[in-house]
């Protein structure tokens, strides 16, 4: 399979564009999700599709509503990070959130065939970090909590590091990375399909005099529209489970050092002591991302999650 075809593919199981399909596969390679072109067909139809769900209208209205209630339990900045945040952004960030684990639910309904309940109660979300998946339900059975804590972490498509930051790893059995095609403007695509814009906004703006009818006609059709968004289920990794310190895989430059590849466990100091492993008299970065916010806690790049259909059955086992 070449490079054109895989694109030409995903292009039209998602429904998406060249563009964004050439993004998806540029981030598996940077993930070492596959490595050599050889590899491609086998990726994308053993991991990549087999993973993918699609979040429709009613399942976005469901978690943007959900977003909306917990907006004033949440902080202003970043999670992690220092970035201020004015109230769209934050809704925006955590509906997007919500829509990953809204797809790791459909992904249980759909293939293993149970029910679930996610943990989006009013309330602070510290609370709920170790456990995103609150009960499940069997078929035929009763609704009960799970017998292990399962976390879901949600990126956009160039997302390639699987990133929990602290004493979170310890919290959850589990901890699963999701991929979403909800871009920047999932909210407005979202409001423009239900004609917050058409109805509201727009409408006022003629009301006001700012807009005629045609200029209102024509900022309505370059809004972007909305389409149900694919999800990638990419993977997870254990908490039980032996990790070795420094288990890091990279390219070394005439300076500088290129991680590439991380499995287990992060601490201060660790970047100095690559340095020193590798010679290096410039700066020690990471694939895509260059830095994080922290330095202590567990990374995992996506080539080296848990995904294969067998290593799920154990998980789904446990639930």
């Amino acid at each position: 399979m070449t490079v054109e075809q895989a694109v030409e593919i995903i292009c039209e199981k998602l429904n998406i564009e060249g563009e964004e399909a050439i993004l998806i596969l540029e981030k598996a390679i940077l993930g070492g999700e596959f490595t050599d072109v050889e590899d491609l067909d086998k990726w994308l139809n053993e991991r990549f599709l087999p993973n993918i769900v699609f979040i429709d209208e009613n399942g976005y209205a469901r978690m943007c509503v959900d977003a909306l209630k917990i907006l004033s339990n949440t902080a202003d900045t970043d999670y992690g990070g220092s970035r201020q945040r004015d109230l769209g952004q934050k809704w925006a960030d955590m509906t997007r959130g919500y829509l990953g684990e809204h797809a790791f639910k459909k992904y249980l309904e759909s293939i293993w065939k149970i029910e679930c309940n996610l943990g989006h109660e009013v309330g602070m979300i510290q609370d709920y970090l170790p456990m995103d998946i609150h009960q499940v339900r069997d078929p035929g059975g009763e609704y009960r909590v799970p017998k292990i804590k399962i976390s879901l972490k949600t990126s956009k498509w160039n997302g390639i590091w699987l990133d929990i930051p602290g004493a979170q790893f310890a919290h959850s059995d589990v901890h699963v990375f999701i991929k979403i095609g909800a871009g920047k403007d999932h909210l407005f695509a979202f409001f423009k399909h239900i004609s917050v814009f058409k109805d509201k906004v727009l409408k006022k703006g003629e009301e006001v005099g700012s807009l005629t009818k045609d200029e209102a006609s024509e900022l309505f059709t370059k809004l972007p529209t909305f389409k149900p968004i694919p999800a990638y289920i990419c993977g997870f990794v254990l908490k039980n489970k032996d990790y070795n310190p420094l288990s890091y895989e990279g390219k070394k430059g005439r300076k500088n050092y290129n991680i590439t590849a991380w499995n287990g466990p992060i601490k201060p100091g660790d970047l100095d002591e690559i340095k020193q492993i590798e010679s290096i008299t410039g700066s020690v970065k990471f694939q895509s991302i260059q830095e994080f916010s922290h330095d202590t806690g567990y990374l995992f790049n996506t080539g080296n999650l848990l995904w294969q259909r067998e290593e799920w059955q154990r998980i789904i086992a446990q639930l």
